[in-house]
């Protein structure tokens, strides 16, 4: 019997033709470790192999299928897929196309939500320093919530019965499903492109990790960190967790509890004031019996009883003052009469018409200079004597030295 020969293009669409006609292998589920996985960005395409202790299968899902899941693939990783199994003719090898995967042991949104939470710590999202403080005393609140919810009705009642005097500007907006992240990311945006409130409150009731999953997703996350106006974030009950807790400048653990903490007692503000008031009263009443007091002790006075005692009083002082300031004006006096005395008698003594009045004169020459040695005149220069009681003119008849006397 010849035998047929086929190509190997040929024998590669019968292969195909087979599994592909499997009732088992068009709905396979296939329990594996992934590695070499390569995600094409570009494409969106997902590649890998499945393997255990025996054996490994290559994998591919494509971009319509990936953009479903809720966490990221990842080397290591010990996922459930579920596809079918078929061949690529042009190689030859067969291959699962995954149309949808789960981790093995641990849910996708549980892997998810630590995944995102990994990334955007060491991005420091959630850090301290980036939480901004509660205004103390709010007086407009901004809710991003279900308008139908029993969070808004909460909020309003908390709101109303501890600070009646803050307005409430509800964004309604959703609060479960694929478009709820969207939509609570455009409350956000609406309120801080405002700025006609002072703080914000975001947050639904309770629910399982699907129905709050919408606080989990990545925009949202980013825009509660990045929100200028401080952000509560009430979402669920008190064991729920989002990542829009961390991200938030306040976690409350249920919506009433983020009424409770965004507003003050008014209860409490009323008794601090009253406090105050009562403390003020009575430091102005310790005041004013302080002044009164002393106003009695003024009053009863002897300057004001009887003024007259203590001008007369005034009076001798200024007459005491008054005698001293004579004795000692009249003691100046006389030390800087006689200062000037001694001073005149030198001045005396040194004056040259009291020389004259001794019988002393004094010679000019015909210029009006004094002539104080023999040297200054010669015989027949005109001179002049000046005496205590005139001047007498003369000619120099003879001259005659001191060596020569």
């Amino acid at each position: 019997m010849q035998k047929r020969i086929i190509s190997v293009s040929e024998l590669n669409e019968y292969i195909k033709l087979v599994l592909e006609h499997d009732e088992l292998l068009m709905n396979i589920c296939v329990k594996g470790e992934i590695s070499n996985f390569t995600n094409h960005y570009k494409t969106g395409h997902m590649y890998f192999s499945l393997k255990d202790a025996g054996g490994a299968v290559k994998a591919v899902m494509f971009r319509g299928n990936a953009i479903r899941l809720k966490f990221m693939p990842e080397n290591g990783m010990k996922v459930l897929v579920s596809g079918r199994v078929g061949v690529f003719p042009r190689d030859g090898q067969y291959q699962i196309y995954v149309d949808s995967m789960e981790p093995d042991g641990i849910g996708a949104l549980a892997l998810a939500f630590e995944q995102l939470k990994q990334k955007l710590e060491k991005e420091g999202l959630f850090a301290d320093w980036r939480k901004k403080p509660l205004p103390q005393m709010p007086m407009r609140i901004g809710v991003i919530t279900s308008p139908t919810g029993a969070a808004i009705r909460d909020i309003l009642n908390i709101l109303g019965r501890r600070f009646p005097l803050a307005e409430v500007d509800l964004y309604p907006a959703l609060v479960q499903g694929e478009n709820a992240a969207a939509d609570l990311v455009r409350g956000l945006a609406h309120f801080n492109r405002a700025k006609n409130v002072d703080v914000i409150i975001l947050g639904r009731g309770g629910g399982s990790i699907e129905d709050l999953w919408a606080f989990n997703e990545e925009p949202l996350v980013r825009a509660v960190a990045a929100s200028e106006i401080p952000v509560i974030s009430a979402v669920g009950h008190e064991t729920d967790f989002t990542l829009c807790d961390f991200a938030a400048d306040k976690r409350a653990p249920t919506p009433s509890a983020a009424a409770e903490i965004a507003v003050p007692n008014a209860e409490d503000i009323l008794y601090t004031v009253q406090t105050a008031d009562m403390r003020l009263r009575r430091a102005m009443n310790q005041k004013i019996s302080v002044a009164r007091e002393r106003l009695d002790r003024l009053a009863s006075s002897r300057v004001l009883k009887n003024p007259q005692n203590v001008i007369d009083d005034k009076r001798m002082m200024l007459l005491r003052e008054e005698q001293m300031l004579h004795e000692k004006m009249q003691a100046v006096l006389q030390r800087k009469g006689a200062s000037l005395g001694e001073k005149a008698a030198k001045l005396d003594a040194l004056n040259p018409l009291a020389v004259l009045a001794r019988g002393y004169a004094a010679v000019f020459d015909e210029e009006n200079k004094v002539i104080k040695n023999t040297d200054g005149v010669k015989i027949g220069d005109d001179i002049t004597l000046a005496m205590a009681d005139g001047k007498i003119s003369a000619t120099v008849k003879t001259m005659i030295k001191k060596e020569e006397i």
